[in-house]
């Protein structure tokens, strides 16, 4: 029982660390990579489709992206949800392929992008931790059902803790990783 209890919980706490580093890896840097336009939502025959599902996405170049449509059609649509995006950049258009210059950041935005790095981190940090405070109610719970002994119980919260510890460190190597990678010039 508490095996199991451990299990969803470490499924919980990886979901939110993964969930993180999605988030992380989508954030515009100096350095162009595909991951920070892949899931930009295009109106594609009226449904809103990742831009990965419409169009192959690379990097040629540390500041440039490339966007081919599958479809010459989808080119408008595309532009369209790259200007709606928040990312700030400006698509051009040769009617077949679609470029995104990246642009250096300056000083201030990277202190700015460093203040949201850490910020997410924080979150996830609490989500994780909202995991930690739910199972140890649930092993609560199960010591006043006579479920577990009051030994099982501290077992039990001492390994919930250790996994925690586990996770925040996990969030904060993300978190450092990427702070790295937008101070990088």
């Amino acid at each position: 029982m508490i095996k199991d209890l451990l299990q969803e919980t470490r499924g919980k706490m990886e979901k939110t660390i993964d969930v993180l580093a999605e988030n992380l890896r989508g954030m515009r840097t100096g350095r162009a990579s595909p991951s920070l336009v892949e899931r930009i939502m295009v109106e594609y025959y009226g449904t809103l489709t990742p831009l990965n599902q419409v169009a192959t996405i690379s990097a040629p170049e540390p500041r440039l992206l490339t966007i081919r449509p599958w479809e010459s059609a989808m080119i408008a649509p595309i532009e369209k949800a790259l200007l709606r995006s928040e990312l700030g950049l400006t698509p051009t258009n040769d009617g077949q392929l679609i470029r995104l210059m990246i642009p250096r950041l300056s000083e201030e935005r990277r202190n700015d992008l460093v203040r949201v790095v850490r910020r997410r981190v924080e979150e996830a940090k609490v989500a994780i931790r909202n995991c930690r405070r739910d199972a140890i109610d649930d092993l609560r719970d199960f010591q006043n059902e006579k479920l577990i002994s009051e030994d099982g119980f501290y077992h039990g919260r001492d390994d919930i803790q250790e996994l925690t510890d586990e996770c925040v460190t996990k969030s904060d190597e993300i978190g450092r990783r990427k702070d790295k990678e937008i101070r990088e010039v």
